[in-house]
Order: C-alpha cells, then structure tokens, then sequence
C-alpha cells in the first residue's frame, strides 16, 4: 500500500464535508473531528439552507464554571450567544446544605428543577413570605425585586434559572452579604440598633454561594408573619401537570394561566419520542428560548429573504428563535428527546403550519404551493405540537 492509499484509508472513516450532491470537498487540515460530528448539520448544511441566519446555539459546556464551596454555576447570556435579547440562563448546582445566599435581581426569575431537592425562601413587598421545597421537575417564579434564597437539601439539588433579560448575569445580582460589605458599620448598627461590634465578622464581599448544614424539616423551619403568606404561589409542579399527548409525545404548557405569578416568562416542556418532531410552527408573541434537558435533535430556522440555517442540539445545550421565525425541532436520536422552550411573555402562544393550512380554504393552498389532494387530504384541523407517521417512501 503506497502513501497515498494509506491517506486516503486514513479518512475513509472520518466525516468530511461534501453532501450527497457532491457539493463540497474532503478537509484534511487542522480541525476538531469529534465537533465535527456532533455537529453535522453545521458540517454538512442540507441543500435547503440559505442565507445569513446568526448563530442560533451555545452549550453549557462551553461556558465558565464558577467554583465555590458549597455548588457552582456557569451561565449563557447575550455575552455568549449574541441573539439571545430576551433571557438569559443559569446552570446550579448546590451541594447538600449549600446555600444561594440571601439577594434579590432587578430581572425575574424563573426556574426548573433539574435533580435532587431544594428549599427556596422569599418575602414580597408587603411583608408576605413564603417557604417551599422544591423537587425534579417542579418550577419557581420570583417576581423582580422579591429578595429570596435556594438550599439544598439531603441530596443537593441542580437547576436551570432563566431570567427575562438577554444581559443579566448571576454574578452581578443584588446580595445581602455584598450589601453590609459595603455598608458603614455605624449605619448598620443604627439600622438594627445593636453595637457596632455585632458586624465585627460580616463577609468583606459577596458570598453568593457557601457551605452549610442541611436545614431541619420544613415544619421546623417556618416563620409566622403577621401579614399572612404570599397570595399567589412561587411554587408550580410542572411534571405533575396533565401533559397534552399526540402521536410521537408530550406538552406541558405554563403560563400566567395556570402559574399566575409568572407575569413574564411562560414555558412548554416538549417530550419527542425517537422518530418523532416538534412540528412547523412559529410563536406571534416573542423569541423563544430553549434548554436540551435530554437525547438529541435538531432545529433549522427560517427567516425572511429565504434564510435559513440548521443546528445540532444535545443535552445541556441553548438554543434560540427570533419573533415569529419559523422551525421544527426532529429527534435525531434513539432515545427520547426533552427540552425546554420559554418566551418573554405572560401567555404561551404558537402557530401550527398544517393547522394554518387546514384552515385556509383549499383551493388558495392548492395554487399557492402547486401541490394536490393528496397534501390537502392530510391537513389537521386540530393542531398537534408533536407528530409521528408511519415511515413513507
């Protein structure tokens, strides 16, 4: 075997960029194959794409960590995937007894829990408070400027928060430690009126994250105020709700309807089954904002002068959809895919292609498209979020 037969044997097995139409050429340059292959919608484009469509996706592991006793975070912002105008996301995780500090944000906050449990504080405006513990899958909503905290508890907990703002970042929040740093001692002990000395061992700069013990049960740990609890929850059990299922899936949608605190974030979280698709749709409300909890999948967007562009998408990943631009989101794997989709909105709001279709008169969809009955015939009515068909030539 001469040289040349070795170098091409070498790359037999290597995914290179030329498409089944034979656009293209074999890259044997410099590259990062294993990106390459986790990304072969973006190595190898479909014919369909087009245009100048931005980046749409970042994953969580591409970002910084931050280390503290006690948990980490890390976090994707308008700083790290420059579409994304409308929220910003933070991945925790606090270990058993490991506090989020006593702070509150200018931005609200909204929250999914991904693993273990946890114990989350608040007090609103009037003096109202509120005290939960929170497990996989449930959901907490606090409104701007309510100052609140997160613990974990036995097993330590992990969480996705995500919060209506594309600028925010959790390291530049409003926290109580920060505060009495910052703080004269003497106008702190005029505040609570106790010595000077009592502030003597106060942080020097913000906490955010530390170490400590696992709080008793709840029971032991409530705080009677004279203003009554919070009169709408903080707390929502989204796996616990009814999920709309179609051929190929699931959908769980909430919003200020049945999550009445949550006045500016609302969600669905997508179950697709292997050989399934979340299907042609768009949202008329606001860009959407996603989270891969689970499998793999992928999303092209389509945008206005025939732009459109095709991303690969796993667990841990963001991804992003301007206003009104139109997608699918199809497994691409043998397990189930779950994500996340939320909006800068009170309501959750979207538009089904087929059902669009389904309800235009016939004839005007006929000559638009050029196509036949056998399309027409198909169209739904009723609008499933997630389809599956049997497989067609």
């Amino acid at each position: 075997m001469d040289n040349q037969d070795k170098e091409r044997n070498h790359y037999s097995n290597i995914p290179q960029p030329i498409r089944e139409d034979g656009a293209g050429a074999p890259d044997f340059g410099p590259r990062d194959v294993m990106r390459d292959m986790e990304n072969t919608n973006m190595f190898i484009p479909p014919i369909t794409d087009a245009g100048l469509i931005p980046n749409m996706r970042f994953s969580f592991s591409d970002t910084h960590m931050q280390l503290n006793h006690g948990g980490w975070s890390r976090e994707v912002t308008i700083r790290e995937l420059p579409i994304a105008t409308t929220l910003a996301g933070v991945n925790m995780r606090l270990t058993p007894g490991g506090v989020r500090e006593l702070h509150w944000h200018q931005q609200a906050e909204w929250s999914y829990m991904l693993l273990g449990t946890a114990r989350i504080t608040a007090v609103d405006q009037d003096g109202r408070n509120f005290i939960a513990d929170v497990s996989q899958g449930d959901l907490w909503y606090f409104p701007a400027g309510v100052p609140h905290s997160i613990q974990g508890l036995e097993e330590g907990c992990e969480f996705l928060l995500v919060f209506d703002d594309g600028h925010f970042s959790d390291l530049s929040t409003l926290s109580i430690s920060d505060w009495f740093a910052h703080t004269p001692k003497d106008v702190l002990s005029a505040n609570f009126g106790v010595p000077e000395s009592t502030f003597n061992s106060i942080p020097t700069k913000q906490v955010y994250i530390y170490q400590d013990k696992v709080p008793g049960s709840i029971e032991s740990q409530q705080i009677q105020s004279p203003n009554g609890t919070v009169p709408l929850s903080f707390k929502h059990q989204l796996l616990a709700q009814k999920p709309l299922r179609t051929p190929g899936g699931s959908v769980r949608i909430v919003d200020s309807s049945n999550f009445p605190i949550s006045k500016t974030i609302s969600a669905a979280l997508v179950e697709i089954e292997p050989g399934a698709m979340r299907e042609l749709h768009w949202h008329p409300n606001n860009d959407e904002w996603q989270y891969y909890l689970t499998g793999q999948g992928r999303m092209t967007v389509f945008g206005p002068n025939g732009s459109a562009r095709t991303f690969d998408f796993r667990s841990g990943d963001v991804g992003y959809v301007p206003f009104a631009f139109g997608h699918y989101i199809q497994n691409t794997g043998n397990q189930t895919l779950w994500f996340l989709e939320m909006f800068k909105s009170d309501r959750f709001a979207d538009v089904s292609l087929n059902q669009w279709m389904a309800l235009t008169p016939h004839e005007l969809v006929q000559s638009n498209l050029n196509v036949g009955p056998e399309l027409i015939d198909a169209l739904r009515k009723q609008k499933w979020p997630v389809v599956k068909y049997p497989s067609t030539p």
